[in-house]
């Protein structure tokens, strides 16, 4: 089955503008087959993500976290939630503003720390395709880190898998998926 899915959306449970229904509500009218709610977790509220489980989609909703970790200054690594699968995505590694053999050391860095799944090759949803390189030992994916309306959907995965949290997780591990872009 083909499937379309954005894998770093943040929620008003941390600094999104959107609820999680209007989150749902505009990925779901972009054609999104699932969704990643990652939200920073030095904000995230208690039970914020509750009201997942009521609300009535078509869309595999995943829940997850955009965690800090603290390496030669702080990194995010969404750590993203399937039924018996964890995916961790290494963030925005353009966002360091550093030169890339840094960054590649700081991913590597954090990688002795915690997993690291993948890594992403956007910045807020556009392309940064100076990660795409064979140095950077992990899947690529795209993202579109949104906080706003105008920032969904800008950039996105897609893949042929089952419908399951968990093998979804695996086939990103895995690398059987590909980029797209707006």
């Amino acid at each position: 089955m083909h499937l379309k899915g954005g894998l770093h959306i943040h929620t008003t449970c941390s600094d999104g503008d959107l609820s999680i229904d209007e989150v749902v509500m505009v990925y779901e009218s972009l054609g999104f087959d699932f969704i990643a709610l990652t939200d920073h977790d030095y904000l995230l509220r208690p039970d914020c993500y509750a009201p997942v489980k009521d609300i009535k989609t078509g869309m595999i909703v995943f829940t997850g976290v955009e965690l800090t970790v603290f390496e030669k200054g702080y990194v995010h690594v969404n750590r993203i939630d399937g039924d018996k699968e964890t995916l961790h995505i290494f963030n925005h590694p353009s966002e360091l503003d550093v030169p890339m053999d840094k960054a590649i050391e700081r991913i590597s860095s954090v990688a002795g720390k915690m997993p690291i799944d993948a890594v992403e090759v956007t910045s807020k949803g556009f392309r940064t395709s100076e990660f795409e390189i064979p140095e950077i030992l992990y899947p690529k994916v795209a993202t579109d880190d949104s906080h706003t309306r105008i920032g969904c959907g800008r950039a996105w995965i897609e893949m042929d898998c089952m419908r399951e949290k968990d093998k979804i997780i695996k086939a990103i591990k895995n690398g059987d998926f590909w980029n797209c872009y707006i």
